[in-house]
């Protein structure tokens, strides 16, 4: 679940795991709030609107932390919903940072990406300039009942028309027709329309299934993941090479200052003592 700040994440996440309970389906949740710049503190306020399911064994929330972490998420998050599937949760449900243009990571982590929009926001033009037509599964309108939410849904099916692909290619290369993202209206708070948007994240797991997507999704989850965390692990590196003041890198350093080296070459040397 991502979209823009003030669009109604965290309610519409909680009406979802609302509405899947009332389906006898267990709910797991991983709330992403942003990290200070300053303090590198969170105030983890999305649990504040899922107090109602704090006593229901059906539903876990885990909330997180960014800390820094592009795209929406924290790190771990993609771990975090790898351990609530394992630990047989039937839906789980990753609730991002407010995003605008970085929601990239998102549909690298999820099986369906749902972007979230509101009325009068200018998300219509934001969704061009992020290429949201790009990772959208599903788009849902939250806060239908306001002024603009049938001008919304036009410009995104005006965008949806202009650029998304009709036809897909199934694994033994049949030309098959390809999933056209819903858009479905909701207004969370009261609820409205949050059923047929369930309605629509299985129709779009039963369109996965259907063609080889689902498999296909899941390698590339696991590639992505795979370099995640390698790239991880070589940023760590670097900075106790940074922290312990290594001998190598700040010769390196003045070389390139001095206009000996160019970067690239030194990056290179670097990388390779490294190994």
């Amino acid at each position: 679940m991502t979209g823009s700040p003030g669009v109604g994440k965290s309610t519409l996440t909680n009406a979802v795991a609302a509405e899947l309970r009332s389906q006898g389906r267990t709910v797991g949740v991983i709330a992403v709030d942003p990290s200070s710049p300053f303090s590198g503190g969170a105030l983890l306020g999305d649990r504040v609107r899922m107090q109602g399911h704090h006593a229901d064994e059906g539903v876990f929330i885990r909330s997180m932390a960014s800390r820094g972490h592009l795209g929406g998420l924290s790190f771990a998050a993609p771990q975090a919903a790898l351990v609530l599937d394992a630990a047989g949760f039937d839906d789980v449900i990753i609730e991002t940072v407010g995003v605008g243009q970085s929601e990239v990571e998102v549909a690298a982590t999820a099986d369906t990406t749902v972007v979230a929009l509101a009325p009068g926001m200018g998300d219509g033009i934001q969704a061009a300039k992020a290429g949201i037509l790009e990772v959208a599964d599903v788009f849902v309108i939250n806060k239908a009942d306001h002024g603009g939410a049938g001008k919304l849904a036009s410009e995104i099916r005006g965008m949806l028309e202009m650029g998304h692909a009709v036809e897909e290619v199934d694994p033994d290369g049949e030309a098959v027709a390809g999933w056209w993202p819903p858009i479905v209206r909701t207004v969370a708070m009261r609820p409205e329309g949050v059923d047929e948007l369930v309605r629509a994240f299985d129709d779009h797991h039963e369109h996965l299934t259907s063609t080889g997507r689902l498999v296909e999704r899941q390698r590339r989850r696991a590639l992505h993941a795979i370099r995640e965390i390698a790239l991880e692990q070589i940023r760590s590196r670097f900075s106790r090479i940074e922290a312990d003041g290594d001998p190598l890198l700040e010769s390196l350093a003045d070389e390139v200052a001095g206009r000996e080296l160019d970067p690239y070459t030194a990056a290179d040397r670097l990388l390779e003592a490294m190994e």
